[in-house]
């Protein structure tokens, strides 16, 4: 059985990526749903049928437990699919199967709280706030699932999400660094004038802006933290491992790339970020 992870284009292997190197003994299988990407400015009930049909491509790949690398995903569909579908995939089946996110690890290493922490509300005035930006799609702002799921947690922390259409499609079609870091700039002056001033810390809530996270890191003031998603993903999925030993995870080191667009050469950003070229197979 395998690791699946599952984006809806090239964004998700930041986070494959680091789980191949927390996991190198373990076979992995990675769809990228490069036909219908991106997800950030789709309707929630499309995100919900496109995750759910990549999640089943990969269980049929011989994944057994499914990472899905998409905050989209993460925040639109996952929910859904944990309490609807995944205990009727797991019978259909015959094995253990799961899905997880991204989200949960990302606001964990935010907080620097576990998820089953929730804050006491204290009703009086909070003097100084720290403020987290959060740099993602369309679609996850206005999920504002990390000010939910953050302000739970620590009241201390103020959130301000800012979505950025077009980015990941972008980074998709392997676009010039020039034209990049353009963009990038505009997003993080955009978040400045609408707090007043720079995050104190931030997240790149979409998986692809990992791929170009040297822009953000120069685009904010020297030293802002960056909270890096595929760490904190990799982290957390260790702890689950070690919670559920009945995942009985292969053990050959296989590394399958799938897309459900044009199978072949990924674009040179994809194989700067990587480290080689990298060729998918048709879904």
């Amino acid at each position: 059985m395998a690791i699946g992870v599952f984006d809806s284009g090239v964004g998700g292997l930041t986070v494959h990526r680091e789980l191949t190197r927390r996991f190198p003994d373990r076979d992995f299988v990675y769809l990228a749903d490069q036909a219908n990407a991106p997800y950030g400015g789709r309707a929630g009930e499309e995100i919900v049928d496109l995750t759910r049909a990549g999640c089943e491509r990969l269980f049929e790949a011989g994944a057994n437990v499914i990472v899905l690398a998409c905050n989209t995903a993460s925040a639109i569909a996952l929910r859904r699919l944990q309490q609807t579908w995944v205990p009727e995939a797991r019978a259909r089946h015959g094995r253990p199967v799961n899905v997880l996110g991204i989200i949960v690890p990302t606001i964990e290493a935010a907080t620097g709280l576990p998820w089953t922490y929730e804050a006491e509300r204290r009703g009086d005035k909070i003097e100084a706030l720290e403020i987290t930006g959060v740099f993602c799609t369309a679609a996850t702002a206005m999920s504002r699932v990390y000010e939910i799921e953050i302000d739970k947690r620590r009241e201390d922390l103020a959130v301000f999400s800012e979505p950025c259409p077009g980015l990941a499609g972008l980074i998709e079609l392997g676009a010039p660094a020039e034209e990049l870091t353009v963009v990038v700039n505009d997003h993080v002056d955009t978040l400045r004038r609408r707090i007043g001033r720079h995050p104190d810390k931030a997240i790149l809530g979409c998986t692809h802006y990992e791929i170009v996270a040297d822009l953000f890191a120069a685009a904010l003031p020297p030293g802002t933290p960056v909270i890096h998603q595929p760490t904190a993903v990799a982290d957390a999925l260790d702890r689950y491992f070690d919670r559920h030993p009945e995942y009985a995870l292969g053990g050959s080191g296989r590394r399958d790339f799938l897309t459900s667009g044009q199978p072949g050469p990924q674009s040179d950003l994809v194989s700067q970020f990587w480290g080689a070229p990298l060729t998918f197979d048709r879904a």
